[in-house]
């Protein structure tokens, strides 16, 4: 690898999961959700990536209704040994039914999913194994436990919840040892810190934020771009006409601080939630998808910024004053 380009500190996912950069790639837009992908650069991105240690790469069973972990198939086959892989199952959407949101917690779904996941990624064993949305009319002894059980046959190595309660979060953890909890967490979406991230934090399980750039919002460049028809973005109250100028006015006061430090916006938002953890005592590996390497590269750059406190004071209320919730 060139000298010049700069390089990831590794941190481990949970007490004693996979060692992975301390930052990771969501591979989701390269597949759905915010327009029309070049997947020749995609796959650049993804051996650039890796190159800069990037060894986290995200996915999921829905994205792109399986396309998704079949694109990322060939990359992590050819670097098996370095790739730390990443899916999830939970919604039941295929194919056949793109526009079924339904979710599904039951032992039976699980083992169908994660067969599914293998075949598509053709491999033998998933490093990561997330449950991407908690169904209450399961109990967690019935999903987890038959998580754990997929541990024990081989298919998996560790196992992540998402967006789960501080509660659930203990409960999982004390059926079988969760290595991470994916949340969303970024300066515009900060509810996480009250009573999860100390949860994690006392029980060594390290945070994995989606959306740490807020869907592009705090890039600085979100209202200023036109999103594609089947951009997803489109549907997002924060994106909306009425909450554009609330918005863009929080975003120009992280743009002022990222022009005084000589960083971009979205360089500024990842060293906030860098900092932000620490000052928490959590671990944390923020996932920013990224489809080009131009954006890889200053989104990796950003892993090692710290902040001061007086930037921080000045980040602080932002949260409260975003107008529209995130989804």
């Amino acid at each position: 690898m060139h000298s010049s380009l700069p390089t990831l500190p590794r941190v481990h996912l949970g007490v004693d999961g996979p060692l992975v950069g301390s930052q990771g790639l969501g591979c989701m837009g390269m597949s759905e959700f915010y327009g029309a992908t070049d997947t020749t650069e995609a796959r650049a991105t993804l051996e650039q990536a890796l190159d800069l240690g990037v060894t986290l790469f995200d996915t999921a069973d829905m994205y792109g209704l399986g396309a998704n972990e079949s694109l990322l198939s060939p990359f992590v086959k050819a670097h098996r040994q370095r790739v730390v892989i990443a899916t999830k199952f939970g919604y039941t959407r295929t194919a056949e039914r793109p526009d079924d949101w339904s979710l599904s917690n039951r032992p039976e779904h699980i083992r169908h999913a994660v067969d599914q996941s293998l075949r598509r990624l053709g491999i033998d064993t998933i490093d990561l194994y997330y449950m991407h949305r908690r169904t209450p009319d399961v109990p967690l002894e019935d999903s987890v436990g038959t998580m754990a059980e997929l541990v024990k046959a081989g298919k998996v190595r560790a196992l992540g919840l998402c967006e789960v309660s501080a509660e659930e979060l203990r409960a999982a953890h004390a059926i079988h040892p969760i290595a991470a909890l994916q949340s969303e967490w970024s300066v515009f979406s900060r509810q996480i810190e009250q009573a999860v991230a100390p949860v994690a934090s006392s029980l060594g399980i390290t945070i994995v934020p989606y959306a740490p750039l807020g869907r592009g919002l705090l890039t600085g460049a979100a209202f200023g771009q036109r999103l594609e028809t089947d951009d997803s973005r489109r549907h997002f109250p924060r994106f909306q006409p009425e909450n554009q100028a609330a918005n863009a006015h929080l975003v120009a006061t992280l743009d002022q601080l990222a022009k005084a430090r000589g960083i971009s916006t979205a360089q500024l938002a990842l060293a906030w939630l860098q900092t932000r953890a620490r000052q928490l005592d959590v671990t944390v590996v923020p996932i920013p998808g990224t489809r080009r390497r131009a954006r890889l590269m200053e989104n990796v750059a950003a892993a090692t910024l710290v902040l001061d406190e007086r930037e921080m004071a000045v980040i602080a209320p932002l949260a409260a004053a975003v107008q529209g919730v995130s989804l």
